[in-house]
């Protein structure tokens, strides 16, 4: 029997003052869930608990079955091996938003608020050669990175997150970072004096360097676990894992990591995995976009989609027994737009048509246990 683990990037939520206090999941249509659920159970776990940061890096990590002590510090790392790059002992990265803030210098989005992908795009160019020192590295829309040579006092910062950072003052969340590094100081210095070109009445953008990163060994999936796996997704920092955990991850030619990704492609090269590989992960970032721009009913409508588009036809064409669960990796709020540690939906169910499941979901070490049972 194969696996499959359909990961709904930050499923959880908190409940939704306007809807009664229901949640984008309770909101949703998802008859095929339901269907899963009647054949085996729903839980409600945190996969983070109390001991790892509500990310997409840790939590993942662990449902792929990597110990704590094995965890890269940051993920962008992680996100450059997804561009196929990779870096030295001697190098290090670091992820970086565009990010806009008000006439007082107050952050007020994580996301290039108000710029079109394709402005984005040119305006990457421009930064492609700003500083000797330090290369640009655009990802998609308002994502990108750095790579710089290793500094350890860049390293031991912890800049805060843009998207957890909203309202607070730009220039104080990156002062310590300017202060450790000249290279970073002058960057950044030519990085708005460029910018400025963009702005708009009362809003100005920005780069927001943070969340460094060097170079990290892991061990393999199937040295992990006992067997071969893929990992469908778009996202650069879920690509990333794969590729350093050394599963197949294969090119996707129509996806997003958003709420517009082609559901119909990302099945398709589910099916194909699965003809392969004995475990497969297909990665939806959507909801958690959705949820970090407070936008509950897009939320509830990508989870929604999934079911019609994803869940409906894999269930219905398929021919061989498949072991699946359904669940995220963290909690996000639509309502405060963070992570959190909180419990989240997971649905746990084996489509051989004449069982029912009826082993428990307690906790993460529960749905490692399923999903990589040896097949019958």
């Amino acid at each position: 029997m194969r696996s499959l683990i359909i990961l709904i990037d930050g499923l959880g939520d908190d409940p939704i003052p306007a809807w009664n206090g229901q949640t984008p999941f309770s909101r949703a249509f998802h008859p095929q869930m339901d269907r899963l659920i009647q054949k085996g159970l729903l839980s409600r776990i945190s996969i983070c608990e109390n001991d790892v940061a509500p990310g997409s890096l840790t939590c993942i990590l662990r449902l792929l079955g990597v110990p704590k002590e094995r965890f890269p510090e940051n993920r962008a790392y992680l996100e450059l091996l997804a561009q196929n790059r990779d870096v030295s002992e001697y190098e290090m990265v670091l992820r970086c938003n565009v990010i806009s803030q008000d006439s007082g210098g107050r952050l007020i989005s994580f996301n290039g608020m108000g710029l079109s992908s394709k402005e984005m795009e040119t305006m990457s160019r421009q930064f492609s050669s700003l500083t000797p020192e330090i290369e640009f590295i655009h990802l998609s829309d308002y994502r990108n990175l750095l790579v710089m040579n290793r500094n350890e006092k860049v390293l031991k910062i912890q800049t805060a997150p843009p998207h957890e950072s909203m309202g607070m003052q730009v220039n104080e969340l990156l002062a310590e970072l300017k202060a450790s590094s000249l290279e970073m100081r002058l960057f950044m210095q030519e990085s708005d004096r460029i910018l400025k070109q963009y702005n708009r009445n009362d809003m100005a953008y920005r780069l927001y360097p943070w969340g460094a990163s060097c170079r990290t060994e892991m061990p393999s999936f199937e040295e992990l676990n006992g067997i071969r796996g893929a990992l469908v997704c778009q996202t650069e920092i879920v690509r990333g894992i794969g590729k350093a955990l050394r599963m197949e991850v294969p090119e996707l030619s129509y996806c997003t990591a958003d709420t517009d990704t082609n559901i119909r492609e990302k099945l398709a090269v589910t099916r194909r995995m699965l003809e392969t590989y004995p475990f497969v992960m297909t990665h939806f970032n959507g909801t958690d976009e959705a949820a970090h721009r407070h936008d509950y009913e897009g939320k509830a409508d990508f989870i929604s989609r999934i079911d019609r588009e994803f869940l409906e036809p894999l269930l219905d064409k398929a021919e061989e027994p498949l072991r699946i669960i359904i669940c995220g990796d963290h909690v996000t709020s639509s309502v405060t737009g963070k992570h959190t540690r909180g419990k989240g939906p997971v649905i746990a169910a084996e489509t051989n048509g004449n069982g029912h499941f009826v082993q428990q979901i307690l906790n993460y070490k529960d749905i490692v246990n399923f999903l990589m049972k040896e097949s019958d």
